[in-house]
């Protein structure tokens, strides 16, 4: 479980929101829904622990029992997906999957093999030596979250990762997402402009109710 309690961030005298506690189960996608400057990506940033030096936070995160603010990014275990698919353009699309398996993976063969295995399982057998210059938007979109998903992530954050995809392709790999997700039991907070996004059911949060309820 994926819980924040009692989350207050603020730039100067301007608090974007107050008091912002919320939970997040196994396999549950909760979307955070805002305009604009109202904190959406500021929240994801705290979480991953790459806040800006202008904003102060004050509250807590925890993952599984364990506190996570209190640690560096990369001990946090938390992936994040954006709009953009941020591949290495100098590594082929096979060795960017294996950047991101755990150093415990170990062995070459090994590592290789599920890699192999990765690009099955999103369709993309024999694309291991591939440039990802030459992969379209919605092969480059799967191969991105594959490589999130590798590095073992214990809850995932989502920032409009479907923003930039034409019509088709964001209802396709939206489906594919929540599919890993739901899979894979990750508590995951999205965030987004299109109520399309959100996932059937899904639970949303208002910033801007926090911030009139709570401010």
């Amino acid at each position: 479980m994926l819980k924040i309690t009692n989350l207050t961030l603020s730039r100067g005298d301007k608090s974007l929101f107050a008091g912002l506690s919320l939970a997040v189960d196994s396999g549950e996608i909760v979307t955070v829904a805002g305009v604009s400057g109202s904190g959406k990506s500021t929240l994801l940033n705290w979480m991953i622990g790459d806040l800006d030096p202008a904003f102060a936070a004050t509250g807590e995160l925890w993952l599984n029992d364990s506190r996570r603010d209190t640690l560096p990014i990369e001990a946090r275990r938390i992936g994040i997906l954006f709009q953009d698919d941020l591949l290495f353009p100098h590594l082929s699309v096979g060795h960017n999957l294996a950047f991101a398996l755990p150093a415990t993976f170990t062995g070459a063969r090994a590592r290789r093999q599920r890699v192999a295995q990765t690009l099955s399982e999103i369709g993309l057998d024999g694309f291991h030596d591939r440039d990802p210059a030459t992969l379209s938007g919605g092969q480059r979109a799967r191969v991105s979250l594959m490589r999130t998903l590798l590095a073992e992530p214990q809850a995932l954050l989502l920032d409009e990762p479907f923003s930039k995809l034409d019509a088709t392709l964001r209802l396709q790999f939206r489906r594919f997402v929540f599919a890993q997700i739901e899979r894979q039991r990750i508590p995951t907070l999205l965030v987004t402009h299109d109520p399309a996004d959100v996932p059937p059911g899904g639970r949303v949060v208002e910033i801007s109710d926090w911030q009139q309820e709570h401010v």
